[in-house]
Formats: structure tokens, sequence, C-alpha cells
């Protein structure tokens, strides 16, 4: 991925938060030529080795599944808040442009066994179904239900290498800052806002660390 120095976030923790939190990704792999993307949870976890990986499943139906080979290459892409910046909201002339957070993951594909399998959904299903009012546990399942982890395949990625790119207006000075702060408000949009709110922080984060 294309970063310029000025927008890369090279804070691990903050990079690692920011994969959980935004964990329906994109996994990219190729075969023959052939790219191919599914939309799926991609789940970070580390072993106890501390290897660091992503797991997830998907359809035996989908296509995909034949560049799921272990030791295959693959790219999962997370996105966060984006949104259009319009140059009108600067005090000189400039180009519009685009703000946004986005991170890559690179790593080697292995292929889970049935056992693995099975504890790559537990645990994807205990994260999201623990703030539950009546939470669904695997365990509690029908047989028939169950069944269907016969159509699924699954999978870890072993993270090789993360890119992440946060491009929040760090090139504008105070004053155009906060008159993107303010328009992005203005627009009543969760994601406009939630761009807004990155900006703040970030701004806050690096005047923390100028002082």
């Amino acid at each position: 991925m294309y970063i310029p120095d000025i927008y890369k976030n090279e804070k691990p923790e903050q990079i690692r938060a920011f994969i959980k939190a935004n964990s329906f990704g994109i996994l990219v792999t190729n075969k023959d030529g052939v790219s191919l993307a599914t939309h799926i949870p991609l789940e970070y976890a580390t072993k106890e080795d501390g290897t660091e990986i992503l797991h997830a499943h998907i359809s035996k139906a989908n296509e995909q599944c034949a560049h799921i080979i272990n030791g295959a290459e693959a790219l999962c892409i997370f996105n966060g808040p984006h949104s259009y910046v319009s140059s009108s909201w600067y005090d000189f002339e400039e180009v519009p442009t685009w703000n946004y957070i986005a991170v890559h993951v690179r790593g080697k594909l292995t292929l889970l066994d049935q056992e693995g399998l099975w504890n790559s959904v537990k645990t994807l299903m205990h994260t999201y179904e623990d703030t539950q009012e009546k939470p669904v546990r695997m365990e509690a399942l029908s047989e028939k239900t169950l069944r269907q982890l016969n159509g699924v395949i699954g999978f870890e990625i072993a993270i090789t290498s993360i890119e992440a790119a946060y491009k929040l207006s760090q090139n504008r000075d105070d004053k155009n800052h906060e008159n993107v702060v303010h328009q992005l408000k203005n627009t009543g949009c969760p994601q406009e806002i939630a761009i807004a709110e990155e900006m703040e922080k970030l701004r806050g984060t690096i005047k923390e660390n100028t002082d």
C-alpha cells in the first residue's frame, strides 16, 4: 500500500486495536493470475508462541477455496471511517481530497482441521455473543445446526507484515485542520463525524508529543 511518510501509523498497539474493532475485512488471494476477494470477519489473535494470526472461515461453495492452500500468501484489508474533504474548507487554493483509515495485513495461509475450525468459529461467536442479552453458545447448538460446519473451511493467516495509513489532514495547519473538523461534524453523518474525531485525536497526540 502506498503511504506517504506523514500518513504512516507505526504504533503497534493502536493498529491492532483498530483491526479488532474493524474485523469485517476483505480477504484477497491470487492463484494462477486470478485474484479473488471475499468480505468476511478476520479475527486477530496471538498464539502461545507469540505468532500473530488472523483466523476465519469461508463457504466451500466459494471459488476462493481453491486459493486457500498451505503456504499461500494472502492480503487482508481493513477499512475504518473515511470522508470526502472539500478544498472549499481551506483558506487557500487546493484540490479536494479524501481522509481515511486503512490497514493492510499480509501473511501465509494454513488450513485448519475440524478441531481448529470448531475453535475458530467458537471464538468468533463468543467475541460477538458475549455482549448479547441471551448469548448463543456453540456448545449448546444442536447436532443438526452444527452440521453447517461441514459446508465451510477454516484457516488462519500467520501475519508477516502490517501497513497502516491514517490520512487525517496531518499536512494542514491548525486553522485549516479545525475548519475541516468543523465542516465534517456539521454534516451530521456518523462516518464523517467519526473521521473528524479521529482527526482531533491524532492532532491532540501530535501536540502532546511536541510540547
